[in-house]
């Protein structure tokens, strides 16, 4: 119980909100709410301030929170050392995914050398996998952000050119190649902020001078597709990530356009880990199959 109470009370306060820890949480508001006030009720301390409909800190609060912290560090570390104590005959290994192209080929290859292992996989963009790595979530995560954090180890998966994606009636879609101005007379259909692909798009975008009639924001790689078969408008995808569709097109431009790079990130601390050196040990096994460049 007091474990349950101190992780709805870390999570409130590295949040600052009780519908977002208990998102995070995967409980109900009330019963978040219920179990702070419980801790605080039970040692008869004030661990927030509550007025204007905000929760701030109080000084107690200020003084657990690290000694929490430690605390619930701990019991990650305890909980990843008996997944990973079975020698590979078995354990669960997590892995956060940006890319699919990458994931996919990557979880094929793992599954294939260590089949008793289950292997989870969760979805999002580069910046909420490597928060999610951080925070002990998940136990390897790839991101398109080059991270120079020194508590995270990285590995290189591969690089992708941007391109558009159309639906096969555009009138684009008859062209070979495209002009970045062409997107003047478009709607842009973009990832949340925090994708990659969408922070490079909007940087070719401004070099050159070229501003989208309009602009959309969605929020999964699905849902864009969709939306272009709909004739919603275009998007920019990498190369890897557009998918095959009968009635979508993706078509190069004509600039010379950034790369999207991806790599695989895990915890300095856990990279000797048997199920994480194991899925290292599978980058490395594609990199030496993957064709050498021409001379």
């Amino acid at each position: 119980m007091l474990v349950n109470q101190l992780k709805a009370f870390f999570a409130v306060a590295r949040l600052g909100s009780i519908t977002l820890a208990a998102k995070q949480l995967g409980l109900s508001q009330p019963t978040v709410t219920t179990q702070v006030r419980a801790l605080e009720e039970q040692y008869e301390v004030e661990l927030f301030h509550r007025g204007g409909g905000r929760l701030t800190l109080s000084d107690a609060g200020r003084r657990l929170l690290p000694r929490v912290d430690a605390l619930l560090q701990q019991e990650l570390d305890i909980e990843f050392a008996l997944r990973n104590s079975a020698e590979l005959q078995g354990g669960t290994l997590r892995l956060g995914a940006t890319a699919p192209y990458y994931t996919l080929t990557l979880a094929q290859r793992f599954r294939a050398r260590h089949p008793r292992v289950a292997l989870s996989v969760s979805a999002g963009n580069s910046r909420q996998m490597v928060d999610a790595l951080l925070a002990y979530q998940v136990d390897l995560a790839t991101s398109s952000h080059l991270e120079d954090d020194p508590r995270l180890h990285r590995v290189a998966l591969g690089s992708d050119p941007l391109v558009l994606l159309v639906p096969r009636g555009h009138a684009l879609a008859r062209r070979s190649a495209v002009p970045l101005a062409a997107l003047a007379g478009e709607t842009l259909l973009a990832r949340e902020r925090g994708s990659m692909t969408r922070a490079l798009s909007a940087q070719a975008l401004e070099r050159a001078g070229v501003r989208p009639r309009d602009q959309m924001e969605i929020a999964s790689r699905e849902a864009l597709r969709e939306a272009v078969v709909r004739g919603l408008g275009v998007s920019i995808f990498a190369a890897h990530e557009t998918g095959r569709h009968p009635e979508l097109i993706a078509l190069p431009f004509e600039e010379d356009m950034p790369l999207v790079r991806e790599y695989l990130y895990c915890l300095q601390e856990r990279k000797g880990a048997s199920l994480i050196e194991a899925m290292l040990a599978c980058v490395v096994e594609g990199a030496e199959r993957a064709p050498s460049p021409p001379a």
